[in-house]
């Protein structure tokens, strides 16, 4: 499934108003929720704060990519999250985060999973692209932005 495919309005916050990373994952997962994506945040929130335990998935260059595998979802999902002011994600080149993308999936899924990760990377290598997204008005150009690209 591409990337694409996964971003739909109900899942994009626009702007984010999470000052810190926890507040920024709870802030997303709760876009999943409202979205009936997810039904046990309390389960995803363990899962994705597990997972940066191993190492925070702040990125280089303003993005993040909290990520994790957990029973409460059946297909990879995705919420997508833009803080034009930037949060502190504990990112790899110290700057903040303004681009995040949450990803679940199966735990018995890896492919998709990876995929998806890889498709983000490749498309935010982009900084013409990323300033557009970062610069979005609403959820509506995001979508629009995704299927142009």
């Amino acid at each position: 499934m591409a990337l694409v495919d996964l971003i739909e309005k109900n899942v994009i916050k626009i702007p984010m108003t999470a000052e810190s990373k926890t507040a920024a994952i709870d802030e997303m997962i709760e876009v999943l929720v409202n979205a009936n994506k997810i039904s046990h945040p309390g389960a995803v929130r363990q899962a994705i704060l597990k997972r940066e335990d191993l190492g925070s998935t702040g990125l280089e260059n303003g993005i993040a990519v909290p990520h994790a595998k957990c029973d409460e979802v059946d297909k990879l999902i995705l919420a997508l999250g833009i803080s034009p002011r930037g949060i502190d994600f504990e990112a790899m080149d110290g700057n903040p985060s303004h681009l995040f993308f949450m990803i679940l999936a199966p735990p018995d899924q890896s492919g998709p999973h990876i995929e998806a990760l890889a498709e983000i990377a490749k498309i935010t290598r982009s900084k013409s692209f990323y300033k557009l997204l970062i610069t979005a008005a609403n959820a509506e150009e995001v979508v629009e932005l995704f299927h142009e690209e």
